[in-house]
């Protein structure tokens, strides 16, 4: 996978392990937005739910079996938005591959037990919620049937 990006860390090491240390799995910002957003239109999801299936979702809608997931355009390796540190590039190469591996595998697993996936890159539901929601809406009219 190529990145069209290249970061410069100005931080040293400890700086840079405590900065990541900080960053959310779970209730992100722009997850946060999307679940605002959810319930705001008078969809009902779960969160905690998630827990016990395959890659831990973020939003579930346990009655039409769709698991959503936000990723991270960084650590998922966005096409478009995906950046690559210079400093430690090969381990963060092998970090966001494994990670894309990861998710196919999730995705698999949960498709194997009669699951839809819904993944959104967190720069789409920064710049477009409204379509966002309108693609969930979609996928659950869909799944009702």
């Amino acid at each position: 996978m190529t990145f069209n990006k290249f970061m410069v860390d100005i931080l040293t090491p400890e700086q840079r392990s405590a900065r990541m240390g900080r960053v959310r799995q779970t209730g992100t910002d722009i997850e946060l937005r999307l679940r605002h957003a959810l319930w705001a239109t008078g969809l009902r999801y779960r969160v905690k739910a998630a827990a016990f299936l395959p890659g831990r979702p973020d939003i579930v809608f346990v009655s039409a079996k769709v698991a959503i997931f936000v990723d991270g355009c960084f650590w998922h390796g966005c096409p478009l938005h995906g950046t690559r540190p210079a400093t430690n590039a090969t381990f963060w190469a092998r970090k966001i591959e494994r990670n894309q591996q990861r998710d196919r595998q999730v995705d698999d697993k949960l498709m194997a037990a009669g699951w839809r996936i819904i993944r959104l890159w967190e720069h789409e539901v920064k710049k477009n919620l409204d379509g966002c929601v309108k693609r969930i809406q979609e996928v659950l009219q869909t799944a009702v049937r």
